[in-house]
């Protein structure tokens, strides 16, 4: 059972991923970590020889994770297809095949199924899209969603190492009484709150690209073409750790009882929903692990068959690396 897998991109999602595939004990013989530049490299506590990506750099593998973080162009472009060819299966991190029909978009505890007939290539949903639906997935198949508006609160680790960097130097200098500098984002993070993330999305206007994701991706991986989404993505001064206010409309009645017994019984989920003992979903406790938190499951009065509830997950775990190492699993 032993595997031979290739990781492309050794950053932040690309280190996470060497941890998830020891972590879980996956049948890997051989890990072979590829970036722009040979070298010897520190991964998540291990030594690696790295090498240069090129196409025969895929020879012999059976998997190759692609490990861009959200936005990083061109890995999967220039190799993606070529891997495919030369044998491996390809799970994307990236955005690149998101929607392209021959690609599966998959979030194993949602829609594992749609793994069937693969083409040798796979994709990862975008981190956000992967933690929403995380929760609302369960609830679809028991109550079916015809809208939700999505507010989300998203790290600095979703755009990589840089605006991790950027934060905790910003951090200190604010506690040191200095001026306060940033190239990674237009304005300054420590402090303050950006709503935007992405770039502008021609087709929906006013929309950013990462909030037109949460509306494609949903419903491709929901299979569901006519649920309506708004969303509004937000960057918060958080290392790690994504968290979303939902509100959904449903086909169906639904209670929070409800619900929340759907939720208790959903793989990868766990309630957190005691307001009044201030337990909740929150970054601090989802950074580093696997489960996505739901709590604040009320009743919306706003919409028919309406509820709100309030979600976090680990953006870098759950939300890039551990899916798509879960993938991989599946295929198995």
């Amino acid at each position: 059972m032993g595997f031979k897998v290739g990781i492309v991109g050794i950053g932040t999602v690309g280190t996470e991923m060497v941890r998830a595939l020891r972590e879980r004990g996956f049948p890997a013989d051989e890990i072979r970590v590829m970036a722009r530049s040979e070298r010897d490299e520190e991964v998540a506590g291990e030594s690696f020889h790295v090498v240069e990506a090129s196409a025969d750099a895929f020879d012999g593998l059976d998997f190759a994770f692609f490990a861009g973080t959200e936005g990083a162009k061109g890995a999967s472009q220039l190799y993606g297809w070529e891997a495919v060819k030369r044998g491996a299966i390809v799970i994307d991190n990236g955005d690149d095949f998101r929607m392209d029909n021959r690609v599966p978009l998959v979030i194993p505890e949602v829609n594992g199924e749609a793994l069937k007939g693969h083409q040798g290539f796979v994709a990862n949903p975008n981190c956000s899209t992967i933690i929403a639906l995380m929760a609302l997935g369960p609830l679809h198949r028991a109550f079916g969603i015809r809208r939700f508006v999505a507010s989300t609160y998203q790290s600095v680790s979703g755009t990589g190492r840089a605006a991790i960097d950027e934060l905790e130097r910003q951090i200190r200098q604010y506690a040191a009484g200095e001026a306060l500098t940033g190239q990674v984002y237009p304005h300054q993070i420590a402090l303050n709150v950006l709503p935007h993330i992405g770039g502008l999305k021609d087709a929906m206007p006013g929309y950013t690209s990462e909030e037109a994701k949460m509306l494609f991706e949903s419903r491709k991986i929901l299979g569901d073409p006519a649920i309506r989404v708004s969303a509004t993505c937000v960057r918060v001064p958080v290392f790690y750790g994504h968290s979303e206010a939902l509100n959904v409309e449903f086909a169906r009645p639904v209670t929070p009882e409800q619900a929340r017994e759907v939720l208790e019984a959903a793989p990868g989920v766990r309630v957190v929903d005691e307001l009044p003992a201030g337990r909740y979903p929150m970054p601090i406790h989802v950074a580093g692990k696997d489960d996505v938190l739901v709590g604040r499951i009320r009743a919306d009065g706003s919409a028919a068959n309406g509820l709100a509830l309030f979600v976090a997950g680990d953006n870098i775990r759950k939300g890039a690396a551990l899916n798509a190492v879960q993938i991989a699993e599946r295929l198995i």
